[in-house]
């Protein structure tokens, strides 16, 4: 066993924490609406055809605001074939996913969804195949609260007054070839300046997020975002990150330094966007909107992508991107949630893609259970038990080789605070050695004024890093409390075996 060692400052503070951090995402995309949030004639549906068990899953996970409807698919969209009566509505092909969209699920039922699992909502506009005109018909019926042709649909499609959605998507990954209207940054940043000037005039109060790049390995990465903010810079709030991860060639290790990829996505970005506000003279700052982010096996061993229904033809809600997590992946996506509370200055909103069966924390069968996949772990217990702000916590420990990102820590930590306590999230990146950590609560209860106790913990970590849980086997993996851990005296002593990821709480 290695040693490290910790010092949790209360002055140390990142910044107070923006809940949306703890968001979403759901896109018409395979099972994950058809068979995975709505299905009618389930066992738990309730009237409206929604799955109670898959309520209750969400809300236990803790997602504020939810993404929707896309992704790839909201630049193919027509938002209005999802209004109406349902037995009126239009099927459609849909390009992105190479899928045929029924449209059962639209606006109005996604809000009833909400609803139900106690989330707030948050739209992308399609800025692929449609523009500025489109984008404000949807403003104007979901928030407008004059009397107009589109609020007396709304009305009559059940729902009289405004949903009042906050934050905006003006798009989806417009930097991506494969994005349906895809556009060069010039391009796509004179239209989201002129459609998010446009969209403020209609409703002031929105918040708007521009599209950044949809990966820090793309090749117009930094350029892009210059580019497109120098173009919006005064009329959005946001710009987007998209960043998926995944073990390649077996390297595990490697595999967990993804958290300091992250990092450097997200400090690059904020670099740029202020370098953008500097060369205006301007102290507005731009927020990130760490809007998809995840463990995907999108690429391969064979160099292929798993990004196809394996159905002939154009099927509806096909099984997709179901990929099965391990406790190695749960790891990773716990340390990649430590990281967006490391820059929670600036990553104000952050989106989780996706929530049920595709690349989910959350798995069902049709007409059967739904069970927790081992991402939803992390993920539960760190919207559960984060505070209000985020504090550093600096960890002197030892440090592993990557290819890819150089020397690497292999103990990562972040700490919320708040007015009954202290939480602290930590990861042992190494694959070889178990290691004590024992952080220095002195300047904490002194700030407080009163000694704090352990009064829970809770470890992920298997033996075997690729168990999993199944429709099989659906409690294979679950979390435990630490053994070991311990307060004594001012010093909290956490005992973390090699690849695994912990949460405690001092109250």
């Amino acid at each position: 066993m290695t040693d490290a060692s910790a010092r949790l400052d209360p002055h140390a503070v990142v910044a107070d924490i923006d809940r949306r951090i703890f968001g979403g995402f759901v896109e018409h995309l395979g099972r994950h609406i058809y068979d995975g949030i709505f299905e009618p004639g389930h066992p738990s549906a309730d009237a409206d055809g929604f799955r109670t068990d898959v309520v209750a899953l969400v809300q236990e996970l803790g997602v504020s605001t939810i993404r929707y409807p896309g992704g790839n698919f909201v630049s193919g969209y027509r938002w209005e074939d999802g209004i109406g009566p349902v037995d009126q509505r239009p099927r459609r092909l849909d390009l992105a996913w190479h899928s045929t969209e029924t449209n059962e699920v639209g606006l109005h039922e996604f809000q009833q969804w909400l609803d139900l699992v106690g989330s707030d909502l948050m739209l992308a506009v399609n800025l692929g195949t449609r523009g500025t005109q489109e984008a404000l018909d949807v403003l104007e019926y979901a928030n407008s609260d004059a009397t107009t042709a589109w609020t007396d649909r709304r009305a009559a499609n059940g729902h009289p007054e405004p949903f009042a959605v906050k934050m905006w998507c003006l798009g989806n990954e417009m930097d991506g070839p494969w994005q349906i209207g895809h556009k060069n940054a010039d391009d796509y940043g004179k239209l989201a300046s002129q459609t998010a000037k446009a969209m403020r005039m209609l409703d002031p109060g929105v918040e708007l997020v521009v599209c950044g790049s949809s990966g820090r390995s793309m090749p117009t990465f930094g350029s892009w975002e210059r580019t497109v903010l120098e173009h919006s810079f005064d009329d959005v709030d946001f710009i987007s990150c998209h960043s998926y991860y995944q073990e390649l060639g077996g390297d595990a290790q490697e595999f967990l330094a993804s958290g300091v990829d992250m990092a450097k996505f997200i400090e690059s970005v904020v670099a740029i966007a202020d370098s953008v506000a500097a060369s205006r003279k301007s102290d507005k700052r731009i927020m990130i909107s760490f809007d998809e982010w995840n463990v995907w096996y999108l690429h391969r061993e064979d160099g292929g992508q798993n990004n196809a229904p394996e159905e002939e033809g154009w099927p509806v809600a096909p099984r997709l991107l179901e990929d099965q997590y391990h406790a190695l992946d749960a790891v990773v996506f716990g340390d990649l949630l430590i990281t967006l509370l490391q820059h929670a200055d600036r990553v104000r909103s952050a989106s989780l893609a996706q929530l049920v069966n595709v690349i989910a924390p959350i798995m069902t069968e049709p007409g059967g259970p739904a069970w927790r996949q081992t991402t939803f772990f992390p993920f539960s217990i760190t919207s559960r038990l984060a505070g209000d702000r985020a504090v550093r916590v600096p960890v002197d420990a030892g440090t592993f080789t990557s290819e890819k990102l150089g020397e690497v820590a292999t103990v990562n930590a972040v700490a919320t605070l708040d007015d009954e306590g202290a939480s602290l999230f930590v990861v042992n990146r190494s694959t070889t050695d178990a290691t004590e950590l024992r952080v220095d609560l002195a300047p904490l209860t002194a700030g407080l004024g009163r000694d704090l106790a352990l009064v829970e913990s809770h470890l992920l970590h298997e033996d075997d890093w690729y168990a999993a849980n199944t429709l099989e086997e659906p409690e294979r993996v679950g979390v435990r409390a630490l053994e070991g851990a311990v307060v004594d005296g001012s010093t909290l002593v956490l005992p973390l075996p090699a690849v695994s990821w912990a949460a405690v709480r001092l109250a």
